[in-house]
């Protein structure tokens, strides 16, 4: 491989030029990652992340309202008014087909926000596992996971998720000059990764959401490589990958 990775444990962790140039995978598994990656998985025709409601409320006001749906989170419930929350049980088929939607979250989109000016940005989690990991083989840029976090802290379940694209790129053997946030996130899977279902539940954020989100939330969002998606950045739309890998 010639090309290096990098982690970063939150959205403050990194600025807007740690992107430049680079194959940006924004991971948020509770929940916005795996809200976007089931919302393209299930037909719809885009995601527009913004990062507060201020956003969220002035581009669904200039939209062709039946077109477009109004969803995302504060502190992990849904807002009053959106027509869906964060749930990714909430993002079937037959609500979500041929829809844009505009989504906001406390993590996830602000960190697709930020890493905006990368190359390339990926959506990921454990549902899209295999495609992220078949994309980054082929990418000849430098690669950077971002873990979403929650509110500047680091989350278990986004290093965990970063821990196992880090081990499908290289198996068991690491390079020697690895950074300390590749180290980190490829130890944690090591010795977490034969349970990810209970290593998320138990996570800090998946407990501060307890009483919010229905458990089946978490399960989904654990289901490695159940879904056939690539959800990447164009132009402020988050779009399925269907070119050519590069």
């Amino acid at each position: 491989m010639d090309y290096e990775i990098d982690v970063f444990m939150s959205v403050p962790a990194f600025q807007e030029d740690d992107m430049r140039g680079k194959t940006a995978v924004i991971i948020d598994v509770l929940r916005a990652s795996s809200t976007m990656v089931t919302a393209i998985q299930n037909g719809a025709k885009g995601i527009i992340p913004v990062d507060n409601m201020d956003a969220a409320g002035r581009i669904s006001q200039s939209l062709d309202s039946p077109q477009y749906l109004l969803c995302g989170e504060k502190d992990g419930e849904k807002i009053e008014g959106y027509h869906l929350g964060n749930s990714p049980l909430e993002y079937t088929r037959e609500v979500v087909e041929d829809k844009k939607i505009i989504l906001n979250t406390t993590n996830g989109t602000k960190a697709v926000r930020k890493a905006a000016i990368a190359e390339e940005v990926i959506i990921g989690g454990f549902l899209n596992l295999s495609r992220i990991v078949e994309k980054l083989q082929n990418t000849d840029r430098d690669i950077v996971l971002v873990c979403a976090g929650w509110r500047g802290r680091l989350s278990m379940e986004d290093l965990l998720c970063a821990g196992n694209i880090i081990y499908e790129l290289y198996g068991d053997d690491l390079p020697p000059n690895a950074s300390d946030g590749v180290r980190v996130a490829f130890g944690l899977y090591e010795k977490f990764g034969d349970d990810i279902a209970t290593t998320v539940k138990t996570s800090n954020h998946a407990m501060r959401l307890q009483g919010i989100i229905n458990q089946k939330d978490i399960l989904h969002c654990c289901n490695v490589s159940a879904m056939d998606v690539l959800p990447i950045l164009n132009e402020g739309i988050i779009t399925d990958f269907h070119g050519k890998e590069t």
